[in-house]
């Protein structure tokens, strides 16, 4: 027979049990409970994770889109555009976090034209503009697909035939060279020509600040001189003073010099040049020869030119005196104070495009949040599928722009290794590696050009499709310089641009581009002050 436990035992353990219930219920109604108090920063974490859980209505309207983003909701359609003060909702607002990788947006294609086009009738031609007609048929001997003037050319010529200073400021790509090579051939037709006349002393200088443009200027003044019966000399960099000594006496005599700041001090320095018979003076690519590293050297040459200082100094039969054009895309903030060195402002004419400093409506603008170890995995892969679409579907060329030299040797032997074939260009090459290579390019030895900035300025790439920034450029004038590669007059095909942001300084140039485009405003830093001290368009 089973012993159960003691009674005492048992009633013990119930007696323990029932005590907290009974404290519990012993207590009365209107005492109160203990409170845990939650911090304010707490509370408020928590609304806002409520508040996200709950998914946000997007609002889809129709037509086409001016920026479309990885999250529906920061899409702004074409038709929409945002104030001045007016918040704007970036998609590239939290990209300095690490999580913020691999999203993405675009700035879309908004016209088709370029806006050099846009604004011409059809009406317009050179002939109104006050061109010769033997100007007129080398132009339409050198280059007979150009039928009617850009808007550019328009404003540009008319003052140049008249005898005053210019400074033309417009977007890349809009035909800056002839507008101001065919009136200034034109003067030198006008004015008698010297029996001393020799490549030592040109009645004409264009100063460009790389050996890539000085060839490609060289080039067009040549077409253009063959008809005219002008002789064109270039003088490029990277040669000592003995070979510009050879290379200007086996020359034959020229009208006009194109030079580069180097070769030309060079040859002011050894008296292989003179300068007090120009005509006129051209600073192409003004922005960046006003720039610190070209300015010693440019104030020299321009002290050794002889520059009207109005426009009556220029007709006189006696002592004629040079006219000054400068031509850029970007004039930043300052640049005023460069200009007064250079000549008076008094007689010096602004023209100015309506889209200067603006995001380029006609081409596609992509940009890319990656880790640094992602680009080359990234570039890969877009130049494969573009190698794939191209078999199919003949397509234009690639420009691939690295912040460094060493960057672009070392991204060079990437692509090698992915058997991709290429062009290299990048300023430590020796001159007689540098000589063709951006030429070869052109015409369409190999389709991608891995360079860095030398090949973004000024120089005409009709031919490109595709830009990929796979350094993003440190400022936004090299961003506007780098994508005015694509889009330009007489391009063959649409642009596209690729942009890696890699790092947080990139991060922040990126949101400026961003917020410029949905507000259809000119980049800040960049609306330059250059027309108000300056006349306009007299």
């Amino acid at each position: 027979m089973a012993l159960g436990p003691p009674p005492r035992l048992v009633s013990l353990a119930v007696r323990l049990l029932l005590v907290p219930r009974r404290n519990i219920a012993a207590r009365g109604s209107d005492e109160p409970l203990p409170v845990v108090r939650i911090p304010r920063a707490l509370q408020r974490r928590q609304q806002q994770r409520d508040r996200g859980s709950v998914p946000r209505p997007v609002l889809v309207r129709p037509g086409p889109l001016l920026v479309s983003a990885r999250r529906p909701e920061l899409n702004q359609p074409a038709r929409l555009t945002l104030g001045r003060w007016e918040c704007a909702p970036l998609a590239s607002r939290g990209w300095k976090h690490r999580r913020s990788r691999t999203d993405y947006f675009s700035i879309e294609r908004v016209q088709q034209e370029a806006p050099a086009l846009t604004n011409l009738s059809s009406r317009g031609s050179f002939v109104d503009l006050g061109l010769e007609p033997r100007v007129l048929h080398a132009l339409q001997e050198a280059a007979p697909e150009i039928v009617r003037p850009t808007s550019v050319q328009s404003k540009t010529i008319p003052p140049l035939l008249r005898g005053r200073h210019i400074l033309c400021a417009a977007e890349t790509g809009s035909g800056k060279t002839l507008s101001y090579l065919l009136p200034l051939f034109q003067r030198l037709l006008s004015r008698p020509d010297l029996d001393s006349r020799s490549s030592a002393a040109p009645r004409g200088l264009v100063l460009v600040p790389s050996r890539e443009l000085a060839e490609q200027v060289r080039t067009v003044a040549q077409s253009l001189g063959r008809y005219l019966g002008l002789q064109v000399l270039e003088l490029g960099g990277g040669l000592g003073r003995a070979k510009l000594k050879l290379q200007l006496c086996r020359q034959p005599s020229a009208d006009v010099l194109v030079a580069t700041p180097g070769a030309l001090w060079k040859a002011l320095k050894s008296q292989l040049v003179s300068l007090q018979l120009l005509s006129f003076v051209v600073l192409d690519e003004a922005d960046t020869l006003l720039d610190e590293s070209f300015l010693e050297l440019v104030d020299y040459i321009l002290g050794k030119s002889p520059i009207a200082e109005s426009p009556a100094e220029l007709e006189d039969p006696f002592n004629p005196k040079a006219q000054l054009v400068m031509v850029g895309a970007t004039f930043p903030e300052g640049v005023n104070q460069l200009l007064s060195k250079v000549t008076s402002p008094d007689y010096l004419t602004t023209v100015t495009s309506s889209k200067l400093h603006c995001i380029m409506p006609h081409v596609r603008q992509t940009f890319l949040r990656l880790k640094g170890a992602e680009k080359v995995t990234e570039l890969v892969q877009i130049l494969k599928q573009r190698d794939k679409a191209s078999k199919a579907k003949p397509s234009g060329t690639v420009l691939v722009f690295c912040n460094s030299s060493s960057t672009v040797n070392w991204l060079g032997y990437i692509l090698d290794d992915h058997k991709i074939q290429h062009l290299r260009l990048q300023g430590q090459m020796p001159a007689s590696m540098r000589t063709g290579i951006f030429q070869s390019f052109q015409k369409g030895s190999q389709d991608v050009l891995v360079c860095t900035d030398i090949a973004s300025r000024g120089l005409d790439s009709i031919h490109v499709e595709l830009v990929v920034n796979y350094d993003f450029p440190p400022t936004l004038q090299d961003y506007i310089h780098r994508a005015g590669r694509v889009g330009r007059v007489g391009s063959e095909v649409p642009g596209t641009i690729i942009n890696f942001v890699t790092h947080p300084w990139d991060v922040s140039l990126v949101q400026k581009i961003e917020l410029a485009a949905r507000r259809r405003r000119s980049l800040p830093g960049l609306a330059s002050s250059v027309k108000d001290p300056l006349p306009q368009q007299a």
